[in-house]
Protein backbone atom coordinates (compact mmCIF):
# COMPACT_ATOMS: atom_id res chain seq x y z
CA UNK A 1 0.00 0.00 0.00
CA UNK A 2 1.04 3.39 -1.01
CA UNK A 3 1.93 5.57 2.17
CA UNK A 4 -0.59 8.19 1.46
CA UNK A 5 -3.06 5.70 1.19
CA UNK A 6 -2.15 4.30 4.25
CA UNK A 7 -1.80 6.84 6.71
CA UNK A 8 -5.96 7.54 6.11
CA UNK A 9 -6.62 4.08 6.82
CA UNK A 10 -5.13 4.09 10.12
CA UNK A 11 -7.98 6.29 11.04
CA UNK A 12 -10.03 5.08 8.75
CA UNK A 13 -11.86 2.68 11.74
CA UNK A 14 -12.28 5.94 14.00
CA UNK A 15 -13.96 8.10 11.63
CA UNK A 16 -16.55 5.56 10.51
CA UNK A 17 -17.38 5.12 14.12
CA UNK A 18 -17.58 8.71 14.50
CA UNK A 19 -20.09 8.90 11.35
CA UNK A 20 -21.60 6.22 13.00
CA UNK A 21 -22.55 7.46 15.98
CA UNK A 22 -26.04 8.29 17.56
CA UNK A 23 -26.87 12.43 16.97
CA UNK A 24 -27.73 12.43 21.09
CA UNK A 25 -28.77 14.82 23.87
CA UNK A 26 -28.16 14.64 27.55
CA UNK A 27 -31.79 14.32 29.23
CA UNK A 28 -30.67 13.39 33.01
CA UNK A 29 -28.19 13.55 35.39
CA UNK A 30 -27.80 11.21 39.13
CA UNK A 31 -25.27 11.33 41.61
CA UNK A 32 -24.65 8.18 43.80
CA UNK A 33 -22.88 8.90 46.71
CA UNK A 34 -22.66 6.70 50.94
CA UNK A 35 -22.34 9.23 53.78
CA UNK A 36 -19.69 6.48 55.48
CA UNK A 37 -16.99 4.13 54.08
CA UNK A 38 -18.97 1.81 56.73
CA UNK A 39 -22.12 1.95 54.78
CA UNK A 40 -20.84 -0.84 51.94
CA UNK A 41 -18.71 -3.55 51.90
CA UNK A 42 -16.06 -1.90 49.42
CA UNK A 43 -15.25 1.09 51.28
CA UNK A 44 -17.35 3.97 49.69
CA UNK A 45 -15.46 7.17 49.12
CA UNK A 46 -16.77 8.58 46.66
CA UNK A 47 -19.32 10.23 44.30
CA UNK A 48 -20.35 8.60 41.04
CA UNK A 49 -22.02 10.57 38.46
CA UNK A 50 -24.55 9.05 35.39
CA UNK A 51 -25.09 10.80 32.44
CA UNK A 52 -28.03 9.73 30.02
CA UNK A 53 -29.17 10.95 26.80
CA UNK A 54 -32.05 10.26 25.19
CA UNK A 55 -30.53 7.81 22.91
CA UNK A 56 -30.27 5.23 25.97
CA UNK A 57 -26.60 5.51 26.64
CA UNK A 58 -25.06 6.87 29.58
CA UNK A 59 -21.70 7.52 30.78
CA UNK A 60 -20.16 7.13 34.55
CA UNK A 61 -17.93 9.97 36.39
CA UNK A 62 -16.20 9.69 39.63
CA UNK A 63 -14.95 12.32 42.13
CA UNK A 64 -14.18 12.51 46.18
CA UNK A 65 -14.31 12.44 49.27
CA UNK A 66 -16.95 15.02 50.27
CA UNK A 67 -20.06 12.98 48.46
CA UNK A 68 -23.16 15.63 49.47
CA UNK A 69 -21.28 19.14 48.73
CA UNK A 70 -20.57 17.26 45.37
CA UNK A 71 -23.81 16.05 44.50
CA UNK A 72 -24.99 19.30 45.63
CA UNK A 73 -23.08 21.28 43.05
CA UNK A 74 -23.51 18.76 40.15
CA UNK A 75 -27.25 19.38 40.45
CA UNK A 76 -27.93 23.05 41.28
CA UNK A 77 -25.05 24.11 39.19
CA UNK A 78 -23.29 21.69 36.45
CA UNK A 79 -26.72 20.55 35.74
CA UNK A 80 -27.54 23.41 33.80
CA UNK A 81 -24.73 23.37 31.56
CA UNK A 82 -25.27 19.40 30.22
CA UNK A 83 -29.32 18.76 29.93
CA UNK A 84 -29.75 18.98 26.03
CA UNK A 85 -26.05 19.37 24.87
CA UNK A 86 -24.26 16.91 22.70
CA UNK A 87 -22.16 14.94 25.40
CA UNK A 88 -19.27 14.78 22.60
CA UNK A 89 -18.71 18.17 22.84
CA UNK A 90 -16.36 17.61 25.99
CA UNK A 91 -14.22 20.23 25.52
CA UNK A 92 -16.44 22.89 24.73
CA UNK A 93 -18.74 22.21 28.05
CA UNK A 94 -15.67 21.84 29.85
CA UNK A 95 -14.60 25.29 28.89
CA UNK A 96 -18.14 26.75 29.68
CA UNK A 97 -18.55 25.02 32.95
CA UNK A 98 -14.97 25.90 33.92
CA UNK A 99 -15.46 29.81 32.86
CA UNK A 100 -18.62 30.08 34.95
CA UNK A 101 -17.20 28.50 38.16
CA UNK A 102 -13.59 30.69 37.78
CA UNK A 103 -16.36 33.22 38.58
CA UNK A 104 -16.41 32.17 41.92
CA UNK A 105 -12.55 30.71 42.36
CA UNK A 106 -12.23 27.30 40.48
CA UNK A 107 -10.57 24.94 42.38
CA UNK A 108 -11.82 22.74 45.06
CA UNK A 109 -15.37 21.29 44.92
CA UNK A 110 -15.62 23.35 41.93
CA UNK A 111 -12.69 21.65 39.95
CA UNK A 112 -13.75 18.26 41.44
CA UNK A 113 -17.06 18.54 39.80
CA UNK A 114 -15.43 19.34 36.37
CA UNK A 115 -13.86 15.93 36.61
CA UNK A 116 -16.01 13.79 37.71
CA UNK A 117 -18.57 15.57 34.71
CA UNK A 118 -15.82 15.66 32.38
CA UNK A 119 -15.09 11.55 33.20
CA UNK A 120 -18.58 10.64 32.48
CA UNK A 121 -18.89 12.25 28.97
CA UNK A 122 -15.30 10.47 28.01
CA UNK A 123 -17.07 7.30 29.40
CA UNK A 124 -19.97 7.87 27.35
CA UNK A 125 -18.46 9.23 24.09
CA UNK A 126 -16.98 6.05 24.11
CA UNK A 127 -20.01 4.30 24.37
CA UNK A 128 -21.09 5.94 21.62
CA UNK A 129 -18.51 5.22 19.60
CA UNK A 130 -17.99 1.68 20.23
CA UNK A 131 -15.06 2.01 21.72
CA UNK A 132 -12.11 2.09 24.50
CA UNK A 133 -11.53 5.10 25.85
CA UNK A 134 -7.81 4.97 25.19
CA UNK A 135 -8.46 4.50 21.41
CA UNK A 136 -10.01 8.18 21.29
CA UNK A 137 -6.75 9.98 22.71
CA UNK A 138 -3.99 8.31 20.68
CA UNK A 139 -4.25 4.55 21.05
CA UNK A 140 -2.42 1.89 22.43
CA UNK A 141 1.23 3.44 23.29
CA UNK A 142 1.32 1.24 26.47
CA UNK A 143 0.10 -2.10 25.85
CA UNK A 144 0.26 -2.44 29.79
CA UNK A 145 1.43 0.03 32.09
CA UNK A 146 3.87 -1.00 35.76
CA UNK A 147 2.19 -0.44 38.84
CA UNK A 148 3.43 0.38 42.22
CA UNK A 149 1.49 -1.27 45.66
CA UNK A 150 0.23 1.59 47.95
CA UNK A 151 -0.39 -0.03 51.19
CA UNK A 152 -3.82 1.23 52.21
CA UNK A 153 -4.74 -0.73 55.60
CA UNK A 154 -5.52 -4.27 54.44
CA UNK A 155 -3.47 -7.25 56.29
CA UNK A 156 -0.55 -6.05 57.68
CA UNK A 157 0.81 -2.47 58.86
CA UNK A 158 3.61 -1.09 56.77
CA UNK A 159 4.94 0.71 59.84
CA UNK A 160 5.63 -2.50 61.13
CA UNK A 161 5.40 -5.28 58.76
CA UNK A 162 6.08 -3.52 55.20
CA UNK A 163 8.25 -6.70 54.06
CA UNK A 164 4.87 -8.87 54.35
CA UNK A 165 3.61 -6.81 51.98
CA UNK A 166 6.16 -6.34 49.56
CA UNK A 167 6.22 -9.93 49.85
CA UNK A 168 2.66 -10.72 48.76
CA UNK A 169 2.40 -8.26 45.88
CA UNK A 170 5.53 -9.61 44.75
CA UNK A 171 5.29 -13.15 44.49
CA UNK A 172 1.17 -12.65 44.25
CA UNK A 173 1.19 -9.97 41.08
CA UNK A 174 4.70 -9.48 40.20
CA UNK A 175 4.79 -5.65 41.55
CA UNK A 176 8.09 -4.69 42.45
CA UNK A 177 7.24 -1.29 44.36
CA UNK A 178 6.10 -0.10 47.34
CA UNK A 179 4.86 3.54 48.54
CA UNK A 180 4.88 3.95 52.05
CA UNK A 181 4.26 7.18 54.15
CA UNK A 182 6.51 6.55 57.61
CA UNK A 183 6.74 10.01 58.60
CA UNK A 184 3.13 11.13 58.87
CA UNK A 185 3.12 9.85 62.59
CA UNK A 186 5.63 12.34 63.82
CA UNK A 187 4.38 15.19 61.53
CA UNK A 188 0.45 14.35 63.78
CA UNK A 189 2.70 14.12 67.06
CA UNK A 190 4.03 17.31 66.40
CA UNK A 191 1.18 19.50 64.65
CA UNK A 192 3.60 19.53 61.64
CA UNK A 193 6.01 22.02 62.82
CA UNK A 194 9.19 20.42 63.87
CA UNK A 195 10.54 16.84 63.28
CA UNK A 196 13.57 15.14 66.17
CA UNK A 197 16.05 12.71 65.27
CA UNK A 198 13.86 10.60 67.32
CA UNK A 199 11.12 10.76 65.37
CA UNK A 200 13.57 10.22 62.32
CA UNK A 201 14.80 7.01 63.66
CA UNK A 202 11.59 5.57 64.54
CA UNK A 203 10.04 5.99 60.77
CA UNK A 204 13.07 4.93 59.05
CA UNK A 205 12.15 1.21 60.84
CA UNK A 206 9.85 0.40 57.36
CA UNK A 207 13.02 1.24 55.50
CA UNK A 208 15.28 -0.44 57.04
CA UNK A 209 13.24 -3.60 56.82
CA UNK A 210 12.70 -3.08 53.38
CA UNK A 211 16.19 -3.04 51.95
CA UNK A 212 17.24 -6.12 54.21
CA UNK A 213 14.64 -7.74 52.51
CA UNK A 214 14.66 -7.20 49.22
CA UNK A 215 17.92 -5.03 48.75
CA UNK A 216 17.84 -3.25 45.33
CA UNK A 217 15.64 -5.58 43.88
CA UNK A 218 12.27 -3.38 44.96
CA UNK A 219 11.45 0.45 44.37
CA UNK A 220 10.52 2.36 47.90
CA UNK A 221 8.36 5.46 47.07
CA UNK A 222 8.05 8.06 50.44
CA UNK A 223 4.13 9.84 50.37
CA UNK A 224 4.27 12.78 53.15
CA UNK A 225 0.72 14.03 52.41
CA UNK A 226 1.98 17.83 52.34
CA UNK A 227 2.96 17.64 55.98
CA UNK A 228 6.22 19.58 56.61
CA UNK A 229 7.52 23.03 55.89
CA UNK A 230 11.13 23.07 53.90
CA UNK A 231 13.27 22.67 56.88
CA UNK A 232 11.62 19.83 58.03
CA UNK A 233 11.58 18.07 54.95
CA UNK A 234 15.25 19.21 54.15
CA UNK A 235 15.98 17.14 57.37
CA UNK A 236 13.81 14.61 56.20
CA UNK A 237 15.21 14.03 52.70
CA UNK A 238 19.06 13.78 54.28
CA UNK A 239 18.08 11.10 56.84
CA UNK A 240 16.22 8.64 53.63
CA UNK A 241 18.79 9.13 51.12
CA UNK A 242 20.75 6.05 52.61
CA UNK A 243 17.87 3.84 51.38
CA UNK A 244 17.06 5.72 47.69
CA UNK A 245 13.92 6.23 47.67
CA UNK A 246 12.28 6.55 44.02
CA UNK A 247 10.57 9.74 44.82
CA UNK A 248 9.87 12.05 48.13
CA UNK A 249 6.31 12.60 47.28
CA UNK A 250 4.48 15.95 47.82
CA UNK A 251 6.49 17.10 51.02
CA UNK A 252 5.44 20.49 51.09
CA UNK A 253 1.67 22.02 50.89
CA UNK A 254 0.39 22.39 47.32
CA UNK A 255 1.06 25.97 45.36
CA UNK A 256 4.73 26.48 47.03
CA UNK A 257 7.14 26.16 44.26
CA UNK A 258 9.66 28.15 44.89
CA UNK A 259 10.10 26.37 48.17
CA UNK A 260 9.56 23.03 46.33
CA UNK A 261 12.75 24.48 44.11
CA UNK A 262 14.85 24.81 47.37
CA UNK A 263 13.88 21.32 48.01
CA UNK A 264 14.91 20.09 44.86
CA UNK A 265 18.56 21.58 45.22
CA UNK A 266 19.19 20.27 48.65
CA UNK A 267 18.63 16.58 48.16
CA UNK A 268 19.44 14.36 45.37
CA UNK A 269 16.50 11.85 45.72
CA UNK A 270 13.58 13.06 42.71
CA UNK A 271 10.55 14.83 44.05
CA UNK A 272 7.27 14.22 42.59
CA UNK A 273 4.47 16.71 43.37
CA UNK A 274 0.60 17.27 42.18
CA UNK A 275 -1.49 14.98 43.53
CA UNK A 276 -3.88 17.65 45.15
CA UNK A 277 -3.25 20.66 42.62
CA UNK A 278 -6.22 21.36 39.89
CA UNK A 279 -5.63 22.89 36.36
CA UNK A 280 -3.30 23.22 34.04
CA UNK A 281 -2.14 26.83 34.37
CA UNK A 282 -1.21 25.34 38.41
CA UNK A 283 0.71 22.45 36.82
CA UNK A 284 2.25 25.32 34.34
CA UNK A 285 3.78 27.14 37.19
CA UNK A 286 4.88 23.85 39.02
CA UNK A 287 6.98 22.80 35.79
CA UNK A 288 8.29 26.21 34.87
CA UNK A 289 9.81 26.23 38.68
CA UNK A 290 12.24 22.54 37.48
CA UNK A 291 11.57 20.92 41.02
CA UNK A 292 9.90 17.95 39.96
CA UNK A 293 10.98 15.09 38.28
CA UNK A 294 7.46 12.87 38.21
CA UNK A 295 4.44 15.28 37.34
CA UNK A 296 1.53 13.36 39.43
CA UNK A 297 -2.33 14.49 39.04
CA UNK A 298 -5.60 12.49 40.06
CA UNK A 299 -7.84 12.97 37.08
CA UNK A 300 -11.04 13.23 39.46
CA UNK A 301 -9.26 16.23 40.64
CA UNK A 302 -7.23 17.83 38.30
CA UNK A 303 -10.28 18.80 35.91
CA UNK A 304 -10.77 14.77 33.94
CA UNK A 305 -9.28 13.17 31.49
CA UNK A 306 -9.53 15.84 29.08
CA UNK A 307 -7.36 18.31 31.78
CA UNK A 308 -4.40 15.38 32.65
CA UNK A 309 -4.07 14.89 29.05
CA UNK A 310 -3.15 18.44 28.44
CA UNK A 311 -1.34 18.55 31.74
CA UNK A 312 0.85 15.21 30.74
CA UNK A 313 1.60 16.96 27.27
CA UNK A 314 3.19 19.79 29.31
CA UNK A 315 5.59 17.29 31.09
CA UNK A 316 6.38 15.38 28.34
CA UNK A 317 7.44 19.27 26.73
CA UNK A 318 9.76 19.17 29.82
CA UNK A 319 11.12 15.86 28.99
CA UNK A 320 9.41 14.60 32.41
CA UNK A 321 7.51 11.68 32.96
CA UNK A 322 3.46 11.21 34.81
CA UNK A 323 3.21 8.94 37.64
CA UNK A 324 -1.08 9.43 38.18
CA UNK A 325 -2.51 9.24 41.53
CA UNK A 326 -5.28 6.25 42.09
CA UNK A 327 -6.00 6.24 45.34
CA UNK A 328 -9.46 6.48 45.18
CA UNK A 329 -12.55 5.11 43.99
CA UNK A 330 -12.46 2.44 41.19
CA UNK A 331 -13.43 4.74 38.10
CA UNK A 332 -10.31 6.98 38.76
CA UNK A 333 -8.10 3.39 38.21
CA UNK A 334 -10.16 2.72 34.89
CA UNK A 335 -9.15 5.84 33.68
CA UNK A 336 -6.35 6.65 34.73
CA UNK A 337 -5.17 3.17 32.85
CA UNK A 338 -6.51 4.66 29.28
CA UNK A 339 -4.70 7.68 29.96
CA UNK A 340 -1.56 5.86 30.42
CA UNK A 341 -2.20 3.51 28.07
CA UNK A 342 -1.85 5.93 25.14
CA UNK A 343 0.34 8.64 26.60
CA UNK A 344 4.01 8.44 26.01
CA UNK A 345 5.83 9.02 29.13
CA UNK A 346 4.75 6.93 32.40
CA UNK A 347 6.75 6.13 33.98
CA UNK A 348 4.39 4.25 36.74
CA UNK A 349 1.18 4.34 37.92
CA UNK A 350 -0.64 3.79 41.82
CA UNK A 351 -2.65 0.74 42.49
CA UNK A 352 -3.31 -1.13 46.06
CA UNK A 353 -3.99 -4.12 47.13
CA UNK A 354 -6.80 -3.62 48.74
CA UNK A 355 -9.08 -2.64 46.58
CA UNK A 356 -8.21 -5.42 43.96
CA UNK A 357 -8.65 -8.07 46.36
CA UNK A 358 -10.96 -6.68 48.89
CA UNK A 359 -13.22 -3.76 47.55
CA UNK A 360 -13.45 -3.94 44.15
CA UNK A 361 -14.75 -7.83 43.81
CA UNK A 362 -17.48 -6.96 45.59
CA UNK A 363 -18.83 -4.21 43.66
CA UNK A 364 -17.28 -4.64 40.08
CA UNK A 365 -18.34 -7.98 37.43
CA UNK A 366 -14.27 -6.89 36.02
CA UNK A 367 -12.04 -5.78 38.61
CA UNK A 368 -8.64 -4.94 37.03
CA UNK A 369 -6.28 -7.24 38.71
CA UNK A 370 -2.02 -6.54 38.36
CA UNK A 371 -0.55 -9.92 36.56
CA UNK A 372 3.34 -9.73 36.18
CA UNK A 373 3.27 -6.21 38.00
CA UNK A 374 1.37 -4.67 35.05
CA UNK A 375 -2.35 -3.76 34.29
CA UNK A 376 -3.60 -3.55 30.60
CA UNK A 377 -7.10 -1.26 30.05
CA UNK A 378 -10.17 -3.43 28.93
CA UNK A 379 -10.99 -3.17 25.40
CA UNK A 380 -14.49 -2.10 26.17
CA UNK A 381 -16.42 0.98 25.15
CA UNK A 382 -15.64 3.77 27.62
CA UNK A 383 -13.71 3.01 30.01
CA UNK A 384 -15.10 -0.45 30.59
CA UNK A 385 -16.20 -0.19 34.27
CA UNK A 386 -18.93 -2.93 35.06
CA UNK A 387 -20.53 -2.14 37.70
CA UNK A 388 -22.92 -4.82 39.54
CA UNK A 389 -26.53 -3.93 39.31
CA UNK A 390 -27.26 -4.35 42.93
CA UNK A 391 -24.58 -1.23 43.48
CA UNK A 392 -26.49 1.25 42.26
CA UNK A 393 -29.73 0.14 44.05
CA UNK A 394 -27.25 -0.71 47.86
CA UNK A 395 -29.53 0.03 50.77
CA UNK A 396 -27.67 2.82 51.60
CA UNK A 397 -26.81 5.04 48.61
CA UNK A 398 -27.67 8.39 48.46
CA UNK A 399 -29.45 8.92 45.18
CA UNK A 400 -30.24 11.93 43.63
CA UNK A 401 -31.87 12.69 40.22
CA UNK A 402 -31.91 15.86 37.72
CA UNK A 403 -34.27 15.84 34.49
CA UNK A 404 -34.89 17.90 31.54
Amino acid sequence: MRRRAFLPALALPLVVAARAAPSTKITRIETFYWQSRDDADFWPHWTWIRVHTDSGHFGIGETYPYGETEASLIHTQAARFLMGRDPTDIERIWADMYHQFDYRVAGGTEMRVISAVDLALWDLTGKLLDAPVYRLIGGKSNPSVRIYNTCFPHKYDFNKEPEQIMREVKEAYGVQAIKIWPFDGAARRNQRQFITDADIDAALFPLRKLRENFGSNIEILLEFHSNWNLTSAIRIAKAVEPYRPMWLEDMLMPGNFHQYRQLAEATPIPLTIGERMGGRMAFQQLLETRAAKYVMFDVCWCGGLSEARKIAAMAETYQLPIAPHTAGGPLLFYASTHLTTAATNVWIQESCQRFYEKDWPAMLANPIVPRDGVVTAPDLPGFGMQVKPEVWDHPKVVRRVTEA
